[in-house]
């Protein structure tokens, strides 16, 4: 009597245990995938409870946030090798590749080259402070030069936020090598110019000093640039009074005031006004 042949059998539960195969593999990758994706957004989540802690407490938040990019990156890589070490499919190509470790490495420095070059300028950007999150820079872009405030950097690019919503994406090695203008650290507030435009035959020195009067007991008023005729011409003289505010609303409600009462004033001591103009409330 001859014995039965074998049953085929196309899936062994053991398989899935079994790194060595491509089903055991495949789950471990996956298993891997998950946890570093789970410790990645609760190493994220931390560092946004500090986060929110050090703006209760007035810090810098700018350094916290770039090691909490480079953390994320780390925890994926530190799970590849991990599930490398454990496949031996991958060990042995790791074995492989250390007989042409040279070569490869020289092809790998040349490719990263400029991905690398980011990370350490972002690294120097964090450790030096040339800018932190929230300040105001003026920077050198291919269409000219723009103005932006920071709003990350994370291991490659910088990005700033300009007046007009759009988004400056520029590389952190761009950063680092070019003279940026950090205007935040200028000063603190808001500027505020009024252009007014007298009649010919006005005298501009009561004009100043009406202006001059009128911003120095106004309480959004933090300081007085100066109160100078800045142009003249056959229909008139333009005198410009330059001024520093709080914010931006402050220079808005600061503007409307002067403009209401030097109406007034130079209605009352008969000047002629040939045309108004308030600018740059930014």
């Amino acid at each position: 009597m001859t014995a039965p042949p074998p049953s085929l059998k196309f899936f062994d539960p053991r398989d899935l245990l079994d790194p060595g195969t491509w089903l055991g593999a495949a789950l471990l990758a996956l298993v891997f995938f998950l946890l570093a994706t789970l410790l990645g957004r609760a190493v994220r989540l931390a560092i946004h409870r500090y986060l929110d802690r050090l703006a209760g407490a007035g810090a810098d938040p700018t350094g916290i946030r770039f090691l909490g990019h480079l953390a994320y990156a780390v925890v994926y890589i530190f799970a590849f090798l991990v599930y490398s070490h454990l496949v031996p499919a991958l060990q042995h190509l790791g074995t492989a590749w250390l007989t042409s470790m040279g070569v490869l490495s020289v092809v790998l420095g040349l490719a990263a080259q400029t991905t690398l070059g980011n990370l350490i300028s972002g690294i120097s950007l964090v450790l030096y402070r040339p800018f932190k999150l929230g300040d105001l820079v003026q920077v050198t872009v291919p269409t000219g030069a723009e103005i932006g405030r920071v709003e990350s950097i994370n291991l490659g690019y910088t990005v700033l936020r300009t007046a007009d919503d759009r988004r400056l994406v520029i590389p952190n090695s761009t950063m680092a090598s070019q003279t940026s203008i950090n205007l935040s650290l200028a000063r603190q507030g808001a500027p505020c110019l009024v252009t007014i435009v007298l009649a010919p035959a006005v005298d501009p020195a009561p004009v100043r000093k009406i202006l001059t009067d009128l911003a120095r007991v106004h309480p959004q008023t933090v300081a007085i640039d100066g109160c100078n005729v800045t142009a003249l011409s056959g229909s008139g003289t333009t005198v410009t009074l330059n001024l520093w505010c709080a914010d931006p609303a402050a220079a808005a409600v600061l503007r409307s005031d002067l403009l209401e009462s030097a109406k007034k004033q130079f209605d009352a001591a008969g000047i002629k006004i040939a045309r108004w103009t308030a600018l740059r409330t930014a």
